[in-house]
């Protein structure tokens, strides 16, 4: 699997892709800056896109935007947004096309190498990788009122592992429930957001972080 790697510090971004490549990851290009993050995307062809938000030069949300704009020319190229804190704002924006291949996670999530290169992998297979408190964020934002807030506290626990892009059989693993149960816990959040059941879990996940999103406020 083919990465693009862009981190603008020198020492985090050497072990990343020291920790990519021993997991049997192929660094197509690392770089520190938009500029040659847009060129890598352009040339290099990756099967992934790993991201900081802010690079150089304007360490605002430049990796985000070239990531974007990667995506927009070549659609469905998956991409692992990367930000020191969670901001709603590059979330949105990243799950605005209503696509798979994303993900949106806290730096601390790369010293856990496991749980980090399995992010990228699901990203890359088409997946989701959100960050617990991304998802937290975006379901207390919308929580207040409207449809997530007919959810049970049960349901709201299956949604947010859901978002995080577990599968079911994960999903009942950390809730120590059977999957029996978390299949009708599924089909009862589908029924009252008004979304249609799907076995896709790429999909309804994305539907569902799109609708709490998007949704009505």
């Amino acid at each position: 699997m083919r990465v693009v790697l862009a981190e603008d510090l020198f020492l985090l971004r050497d072990g990343l892709v020291r920790m990519l490549e021993a997991h049997g990851f192929e660094i197509a290009a690392a770089v520190e800056s938009g500029p040659e993050l847009a060129r890598a995307l352009a040339e290099s062809q990756p099967d992934v896109a790993v991201v900081d938000v802010r690079l150089p030069p304007s360490h605002t949300d430049e990796g985000l935007q070239c990531a974007l704009a990667a995506r927009r020319a070549r659609p469905g190229l998956p991409v692992l947004v990367l930000s020191q804190h969670v901001e709603q704002l590059y979330a949105r924006e990243l799950l605005a096309d209503g696509a798979g291949g994303v993900g949106y996670l806290l730096k601390d999530r790369v010293f856990d190498a496991e749980e980090f290169t399995g992010a990228i992998r699901r990203v890359a297979a088409g997946g989701t990788a959100m960050d617990p408190q991304v998802i937290s964020q975006l379901l207390t934002r919308r929580g207040q009122d409207g449809p997530v807030a007919a959810l049970t506290p049960r349901e709201l626990q299956v949604l947010e592992l859901m978002a995080e892009g577990r599968s079911n059989t994960a999903i009942a693993a950390h809730l120590v429930v059977t999957e029996r149960a978390v299949a009708k816990h599924t089909s009862n959040i589908f029924a009252k957001l008004g979304l249609e059941v799907s076995e896709d879990d790429n999909r309804r996940v994305l539907a569902v972080l799109a609708y709490l999103d998007h949704g009505r406020a």
